[in-house]
């Protein structure tokens, strides 16, 4: 939390929320025509609720590229073009996230940022974009970021079963950049051990530099052929390992090696499978807790990638850990984090 950005209504916030730069004066200064401009400003729009959900969508943008609070506002051609690229899960949203950011420029007593020019400019990238979403069968998924993930496990009881497998879960689509479907099942009668991951198929070693890594075989991938194994490695990753949370989901829930590696047990010490559904809904209340959005199963691995392109991962590498087909899972990736992994 800043100083500047007090907790308040959403509506508040073109209000409330301040930038650390002063704006030139409108007005001559009086007290009466100070108080007239104050109340005319906050009588100006009808409807703000909206305004300040794109306003902290564009905060967060500044929080993760580390923008310094005297370039947010005034924000310039350069910091909103940037916030435009990387925001949309659709164009029109973000449109109406620029309109937020200029309603708070001169709700604060600026100048509206952009010039038409700019808008110009801005309209054709997004038109790209919208291009880039139009040749995908699904809207572009929100990745998970570092931030998410901890707020994840600062939540969860991972000394309880079925806390210690979302965390697993959790942790390791990230870091594996794992198709949801490969940690969790539809349903609990679904699960195949020749077709889902089980205890046995988790294999931990050290490799040639002393790190230990884990290497989790999938019995069925959907970019195998049949027949064939692939295998994700995951490796130590500071206070979210995804190691450390196999680790713990092996103590708190003992299984066979046949049984569901992403299991927990209930009240009567059965065994379950995770269900994808009821794991997205436990992570949802969690990140939705926290004043976050709802994510989605993809939005792990998505996040997975985005986190090592933004460490500075060949993309291939990436692409090759995650076990995609081509490059084209680029147009998607947007770097949410900045922050190297040895400062994690």
């Amino acid at each position: 939390e800043s100083s500047l950005r007090p907790p308040c209504a959403a509506e508040e916030r073109i209000f409330q929320w301040r930038g650390i730069n002063t704006p030139p004066p409108s007005t001559i200064d009086h007290p009466v025509i100070n108080f007239l401009a104050n109340i005319s400003n906050q009588a100006s729009l009808r409807e703000t609720t909206s305004y300040g959900s794109g306003l902290r969508k564009f905060h967060i943008f500044c929080d993760v590229f580390s923008i310094p609070e005297a370039d947010r506002l005034p924000a310039s051609f350069e910091l909103l073009h940037s916030f435009a690229l990387w925001a949309p899960v659709s164009v029109s949203v973000t449109r109406k996230y620029l309109s937020a950011i200029r309603a708070w420029h001169l709700a604060q007593g600026w100048p509206p940022p952009l010039s038409p020019e700019h808008f110009t400019r801005i309209n054709w990238s997004l038109r790209g974009m919208e291009n880039l979403q139009g040749t995908r069968r699904r809207p572009i998924r929100p990745p998970i970021t570092l931030h998410m993930l901890a707020a994840i496990k600062a939540t969860l009881r991972t000394d309880q079963p079925f806390d210690a497998c979302i965390w697993a879960m959790s942790s390791c689509a990230f870091f594996g950049m794992m198709r949801f479907g490969e940690v969790a099942v539809n349903a609990r009668a679904s699960f195949d051990k020749s077709k889902h991951i089980t205890r046995k198929d988790v294999h931990l070693g050290v490799d040639l530099t002393g790190k230990p890594y884990a290497r989790l075989d999938l019995p069925q991938a959907k970019t195998a052929k049949s027949g064939e194994t692939q295998s994700v490695f995951i490796v130590e990753q500071g206070n979210l390992c995804p190691i450390q949370a196999l680790r713990n989901l092996a103590e708190v829930v003992p299984a066979l090696p046949d049984d569901p590696l992403f299991s927990w047990r209930d009240s009567k010490g059965v065994i379950r499978p995770m269900v994808k559904t009821r794991a997205i809904e436990s992570i949802n209340s969690i990140l939705t807790a926290w004043n976050w959005g709802t994510t989605f199963g993809h939005s792990f691995r998505i996040g997975g990638a985005s986190f090592y392109l933004a460490n500075k991962v060949d993309p291939e590498i990436v692409r090759i850990a995650g076990q995609w087909k081509s490059l084209a899972y680029e147009t998607y990736i947007r770097a949410f984090e900045q922050v190297a992994t040895q400062h994690l």
